[in-house]
């Protein structure tokens, strides 16, 4: 947090993963005056909010996978305003903060046809540990933030960061420099081509946009790329190339 400060970083929200929730994580975190929206373990202690609260605040997710897009819709959130972590160590060791639980109705699963169907609702419980001045929602909405970069760090495995870690630090280097131009370049390419290719995975769109399954022939010192009938994404592929090498639009 030291060197983020030094690089500029003045905002005092830091998010992490339910490994980084432990007690010298959250002593560090309050000797820096940083707040600290972290994942609580789950377990029946920090899913409690919803016991002691019948009528939990709804909220909605707008970031819902298209399969989870009706249970995600169904989110409700709870909060224990004072919530005691780390009870089993030492009183000087023991944080009190806000708990705030995201449950969710889990559908991943429904009954087929035949089959019975559910007898009780099946929640998702998401708790996480702050403290942050902002409502639950809003907090809650916040955290989820941290997704973003998280899909963003598991899209670039598929890519050039999958040769990093290497033992030699330029190589590194290289690499992260390389990762963020195909990046940024294979981002533009999809936003350009159409409105479905502004969303998918870098896997995606190396398999529809540069893995072209095309043929180059040379004639007259001109260059044709030939691309095979009926193929899915021709009107999608000769858009972006249109856009691209096309002229400029008049003033």
């Amino acid at each position: 947090m030291a060197t983020a400060r030094k690089a500029g970083y003045t905002t005092r929200i830091l998010r992490a993963d339910s490994q980084f929730y432990n007690a010298g994580v959250i002593a560090a975190c309050r000797r820096a005056r940083a707040r600290r929206p972290s994942p609580a373990a789950g377990n029946r202690r920090s899913n409690g909010p919803f016991t002691a609260s019948p009528t939990p605040h709804g909220s909605r997710s707008r970031r819902a996978r298209p399969r989870h897009r009706r249970a995600h819709l169904r989110a409700e959130g709870a909060e224990i305003p004072a919530y005691t972590a780390f009870a089993s160590r030492k009183k000087n060791e023991r944080v009190t903060a806000r708990l705030i639980v995201r449950r969710v109705r889990d559908l991943a699963k429904p009954a087929v046809m035949g089959e019975q169907g559910e007898l009780f609702p099946v929640w998702r419980h998401g708790p996480f540990f702050t403290d942050t001045p902002a409502p639950t929602l809003q907090a809650e909405r916040e955290h989820r933030h941290h997704a973003v970069v998280e899909q963003v760090i598991a899209d670039s495995k598929a890519s050039a960061l999958a040769h990093v870690p290497s033992a030699h630090f330029n190589a590194n280097a290289a690499w992260l420099t390389l990762w963020a131009m195909a990046y940024s370049l294979l981002r533009a390419a999809g936003s350009l081509t159409s409105a479905f290719h502004a969303k998918p995975t870098t896997a995606t769109l190396r398999a529809h946009l540069i893995h072209v399954p095309a043929r180059i022939a040379r004639s007259a010192r001109r260059i044709t790329v030939c691309l095979p009938h009926n193929w899915r994404w021709q009107h999608a592929w000769t858009h972006l190339f249109e856009t691209v090498h096309g002229p400029p639009a008049p003033a």
